[in-house]
């Protein structure tokens, strides 16, 4: 009769169960998907800023506002018959802009976007001042502002400076890396 050698059934459920512990001790290291997530969500609101500084501005110039600076804007923006009261952009809001885009404050980046921020204590510190129960912290200064997810690191943010002359358009900082976030 001739021998078969082989693996014993013992000898597979032991590799199989190292093998187990190795991915889930590995895999994380090599498989960053909150970053990534982070990183796809941060991107998306970057983009929803872009689109909604598009409609605005063809607003603001269909009504001849896409020149005035953000100090013509001094009247109620929920007035429709005051002209100084903004952009109307359909929001029941108006906005009120700077050379026809968006400003760089949080109510006029949450009308225009319709989104909710928690306030954040400063422009590299994601913890929240103020906490509206939002997904999203602001921080806003001298028309820069800092946005970055609720619970993300504070190298996972992004900057939207608001236009500073009229032609100019509106900048955003580099996006971060997803192994920042």
């Amino acid at each position: 009769m001739k021998k078969q050698n082989g693996f014993t059934l013992i000898e597979l459920v032991v590799v199989i169960i190292i093998l187990g512990i190795l991915a889930v001790t590995a895999a994380p290291k090599f498989i960053n998907l909150q970053g990534d997530a982070r990183e796809s969500s941060l991107q998306g609101m970057k983009g929803a800023i872009q689109g909604a500084n598009s409609l605005v501005f063809s607003k603001a110039a269909i009504s001849g506002g896409e020149k005035r600076a953000k100090a013509y804007w001094t009247g109620d923006a929920t007035d429709s018959a005051d002209e100084k009261g903004g952009v109307d952009i359909g929001t029941g809001t108006k906005a009120k802009t700077n050379f026809g885009y968006l400003q760089g404050l949080q109510a006029e980046l949450e009308n225009a976007i319709d989104v909710d921020f928690n306030i954040g204590t400063s422009a590299t510190d994601p913890t929240i001042a103020t906490d509206n129960n939002a997904d999203w912290i602001i921080f806003v200064d001298s028309g820069v502002a800092t946005i970055w997810q609720t619970g993300a690191p504070a190298t996972c943010r992004f900057n939207y400076t608001e236009s500073t002359a009229e032609g100019a358009i509106p900048q955003f900082s580099a996006m971060p890396e997803a192994s920042s976030c």
